[in-house]
């Protein structure tokens, strides 16, 4: 069952480890990380899905959704895109999004479900496996999207910053036998991806 919340796929990053260009356009398994995570948040979010990215929007043809650029200068980094995708909810009339890395080819099937039961009211909730926070994969109210935008002019960068101003909760997956918030940042994480796949799927007829 899918609630009313817009998805926001961050696709941001620059990719330095893994030779440049958009990350999230890798291969895994025949399909892109980026399709992969579209697939999984998708049927989560009533609203509908969203993708941070600046740049020219042909390169993701094909995505179910809007490119939203940053709507402030200088690729401030991830709150830029965050900021972008309340403010875009808010024109919708959506009152809240879930962002998620567009290198996370494993994002759980109850993320949106678990982050709407934790978060506090007018709050913050972020996802968590292990031992880690994972800051970017988060649910936040578009009623924040002002203060967001006052930090970011301020010169703040820091996603933990800015969700230390605001009541905040953690909702908590188990990393066995994958850590579902598993972001491909390397060579060798994209390598581990492919045997993972290898490992969960259906054997031949």
């Amino acid at each position: 069952m899918s609630t009313p919340v817009l998805g926001l796929i961050l696709a941001g990053g620059r990719a330095r480890r893994m030779g440049g260009g958009d990350k999230p356009l890798l291969d895994l398994g025949g399909r892109t990380l980026l399709a992969r995570a579209a697939e999984r948040l998708a049927a989560q979010c009533g609203a509908g899905l969203a993708l941070s990215a600046n740049g020219d929007p042909a390169r993701f043809v094909g995505f179910p959704g809007p490119v939203l650029p940053d709507t402030l200068p200088g690729q401030p980094g991830p709150l830029a895109g965050i900021l972008a995708g309340l403010e875009h909810a808010a024109s919708l009339g959506v009152a809240a999004i879930v962002s998620v890395s567009g290198d996370a080819p494993f994002l759980p099937e109850d993320l949106v479900a678990r982050l709407v039961a934790v978060r506090p009211e007018a709050g913050i909730a972020l996802a968590a496996s292990g031992e880690r926070r994972h800051y970017t994969i988060a649910l936040w109210p578009a009623a924040l999207r002002d203060d967001l935008r006052l930090y970011l002019e301020s010169g703040e960068r820091r996603v933990g910053g800015f969700i230390a101003r605001h009541p905040a909760e953690a909702a908590s997956w188990s990393v066995a036998p994958v850590d579902p918030f598993l972001n491909i940042n390397t060579p060798e994480d994209l390598a581990a991806a492919e045997a993972m796949l290898a490992l969960s799927a259906p054997p031949p007829v």
